[in-house]
Order: structure tokens, then C-alpha cells, then sequence
């Protein structure tokens, strides 16, 4: 039961980094465009949801308030800062999107406080469920993974099988060619960036009645979050998806099994330093093994 649930755990850590990498990945991809400030709009969600659901009481409309705030500030950022941004090197970009991250944190701070008020759940939201005999999972956190999926599967829908998504994959690989063929990429831009910004917002609305809401958040989940984009393989949402499993489950199972693992084989004074850093590190040991292996990532955009 320990491994069934540690398992589920990690559906539901993986979903949260699917939704955060998948926006992420498309952004650089097509665009070409290192985001630092990524993590700013999934705060940027996680307040607005916690704010709209405590003065209206509605959870839905928190979700509502989530995926709009999240994407007015990133047509905001996009038309103002992220737009001259397209033709200058890395470098530039660095350091515009980390100045953005320190101008949210401030923004956020001078609308909402340092911390907004618990966000209130329906009563279902907080019920759990016997998914197997003996094994009572919450509500929450299957809803968290049922929505990584309907995202995983709307994307790849979206990607492969709209104009958009044929646009978006034509894009990726010369944007030159498909303006000179009369289409309007400074849009193509603007929307594929706002679609990430959305998404952002989608995780920030599912974290903040599990997860500590606070100024910062998203700095702490962007690591983790460009070791997935590294692990999967720069600009593919397919890789997204399989760095975000990888990744979710290795930190899932870790926390449950290396412990006692350790403490079984060390004494107690060096098992607990030892455990704490190598699931700390988990991420990047991962990501050291992938990249000697793969280079590129595990599913790399298709050059």
C-alpha cells in the first residue's frame, strides 16, 4: 500500500511540474526566450485564487480569478517586456526575466501582503476515497492528477491535430519562413506566451489549497522545473511529460524508501545528513545520469 500511495504522490507532484514545463518548454521552443520569470505567474495564480475564493467564497471563481490574472499579466509582460526581448541574446534575457521576478515579488507584496489568507475548499475537496481495499487517498490530490492528464491530452490534441498546433510546430522550426507566408508571428507570439502564462496559473490554482502559498514560490518550483525541460529535452512537450513523471517519481519514491534504506545500513548521525541531501539532489542526480546517456534529453525536439 506504501508503494501505491507513494505512487500516486508522485502522479501528483509530476502534474504540477507537466503543467509548469510544458507552458515552459513552448515559450522557449518557439520563441526562443530563456523565462526566469516563469515561476512569477504561478504565484501570480495562487494569489489571485486564494484572494478571489476567500471575498466570494466560491472556489470555481478562484479558479476563474487563477487563470485570468495569470494571463492578463503575462499579455502585460509579453507586449511591454518580452517582445523586445525576441532578437537578443541569452544573456539579455536573463537578466530582464530575473528583474521581472523581483518586480512581482514587490507587486504582489504591495496588492496582497506578504501571505493571503487560507484558500477555502468545498467539503467534497477535502473528502478522501478508497481507491484500493485499505488505501483511503484524498480528493485533492486525484483531482490534481485527473487534471495533468486532461492537460497532457489536451496539449498533444492541440499540437497535433489543430491549425494552431501545426503553426506553433512550424514555428519551432522556422519562424521566418512561416511569416513570409503571411502569418502573424508577433501574435503567434503573444498567444503562445499568454497559453504558457494560463498554464502557470492552472498549477497555481491547484497548489494553493495544498501548498504553502507565499512571495517566492515560484522561484522554488522554476529549478526543479528547468531540470525537467533539461531532462525531457529543450522545446518538446512529449519530453516535458516524461521529465515530469521521471522526475516526480524519483522524489516520491525517495522520500519513502531512502530513509529507513539508510538508517538500516548507517548509524543514525550520518543516515539523516546524508538522506536529506540525496533526496535534495535527487533531481539533478537524475539529470547528470540523462544527460551522460542523452544528451539532448530523453524526447528532444525533432530538429
Amino acid at each position: 500500500m506504501l508503494l501505491l500511495e507513494q505512487l500516486l504522490n508522485g502522479l501528483q507532484y509530476s502534474a504540477l511540474l507537466f503543467l509548469l514545463a510544458s507552458g515552459l518548454t513552448l515559450i522557449f521552443g518557439i520563441m526562443g526566450v530563456i523565462n526566469l520569470a516563469h515561476g512569477a505567474f504561478y504565484m501570480v495564480g495562487a494569489f489571485s485564487a486564494a484572494y478571489t475564493a476567500v471575498a466570494t467564497g466560491s472556489f470555481w471563481l478562484g479558479g476563474l480569478a487563477a487563470l485570468a490574472g495569470s494571463a492578463f499579466y503575462g499579455l502585460v509582460i509579453e507586449t511591454g517586456i518580452i517582445r523586445r526581448l525576441y532578437n537578443r541574446d541569452h544573456l539579455d534575457q536573463v537578466l530582464a526575466t530575473l528583474a521581472v521576478v523581483f518586480f512581482t515579488n514587490e507587486l504582489i507584496t504591495l496588492l496582497f501582503g506578504r501571505s493571503p489568507p487560507a484558500m477555502p475548499t468545498p467539503d467534497w475537496y477535502n473528502a478522501f476515497v478508497e481507491v484500493l481495499p485499505g488505501l483511503m487517498y484524498p480528493v485533492s490530490r486525484l483531482l490534481f492528477i485527473a487534471v495533468g492528464l486532461l492537460v497532457a491530452l489536451g496539449m498533444w490534441l492541440l499540437i497535433n491535430h489543430t491549425r494552431l498546433g501545426m503553426l506553433i510546430r512550424a514555428g519551432a522550426d522556422d519562424h521566418e519562413m512561416v511569416g513570409a507566408l503571411g502569418v502573424n508571428i508577433s501574435r503567434l507570439y503573444t498567444l503562445v506566451f499568454v497559453f504558457g502564462c494560463v498554464l502557470c496559473g492552472l498549477a497555481g490554482f491547484m497548489a494553493a489549497p495544498l501548498l504553502s502559498v507565499e512571495i517566492g514560490m515560484g522561484e522554488k518550483v522554476l529549478i526543479t522545473t528547468f531540470v525537467v525541460i533539461v531532462v525531457g529535452g529543450v522545446g518538446s512537450v512529449r519530453g516535458a511529460l516524461v521529465g515530469a513523471l521521471l522526475i516526480g517519481m524519483v522524489d516520491s519514491l525517495g522520500r519513502a524508501y531512502v530513509p529507513p534504506l539508510l538508517d538500516q545500513l548507517l548509524p543514525a548521525e550520518v543516515s539523516g545528513t546524508l538522506s536529506a541531501g540525496l533526496l535534495s539532489a535527487s533531481a539533478y542526480i537524475v539529470m547528470a545520469l540523462v544527460l551522460l546517456v542523452r544528451p539532448r534529453g530523453l524526447l528532444p525536439a525533432r530538429a
